[in-house]
């Protein structure tokens, strides 16, 4: 297997002994944490449950909602409630008239997002062990921003000018790339990348 196919780079399987041993604190306290964090001025889970309601007894209910998602990651399975959303147009920028221009939003249930935070701190944890992202990689990284990708390039560009070098840059515009994308095809082609 090539070392940097998909399977080799993320050969492990996201469990619940994998989940715990890569969190940085106990699977209770980083559930209460994000409890504690959230905005009650949010509106209410797609199953009536108002943050409110979980956020105050943060204490009593981080206990019960470890075993849950430590199920959750051994079994595989997820409660059905927490794959209910509702989903809102949110609107991007052009003509408001256009489709095109809105991007769906969904509103998740609370564990379901506590559920994601836990997976995708976990993924982020072993790419950047790993170092399977380079340092050239700004979007969707934390603490980086379009910005630091423009301070990055200047800095490139501003350093070879400086060296007497010459530069040439070519942009593209990926902005709708991605809203085009067959959703159909991408799913028929990921079998042969692993």
């Amino acid at each position: 297997m090539h070392p940097r196919t998909p399977r080799a780079l993320y050969g492990k399987t996201v469990t619940g002994e994998v989940v715990n041993s890569q969190l940085t604190q106990p699977a209770g306290t980083f559930v209460q944490d994000l409890l504690l964090q959230l905005d009650v001025c949010k509106s209410m889970e797609p199953n009536g449950i108002h943050p409110r309601v979980l956020k105050e007894p943060a204490n009593a209910i981080m206990g019960p909602l470890s075993i849950i998602f430590q199920w959750s990651c051994e079994s595989g399975e997820v409660p059905v409630d927490w794959k209910l959303a509702n989903v809102v147009p949110v609107f991007k920028k052009g003509k408001k008239e256009d489709t095109g221009n809105y991007r769906p939003d969904s509103l998740i249930s609370v564990p379901g997002k506590i559920t994601e935070k836990l997976i995708l701190g976990v993924i982020e944890k072993h790419l950047r062990d790993n170092a399977v992202i380079g340092h050239s990689q700004h979007k969707f990284m934390r603490g980086k921003s379009c910005l630091t990708t423009l301070i990055s390039f200047y800095d490139k560009v501003t350093h070879l000018f400086d060296q007497g070098k010459p530069v040439d840059g070519v942009v593209w515009d990926f902005s709708k790339a991605f809203d085009i994308v067959s959703t159909v095809s991408f799913w028929i082609k990921c079998p042969a990348c692993s």
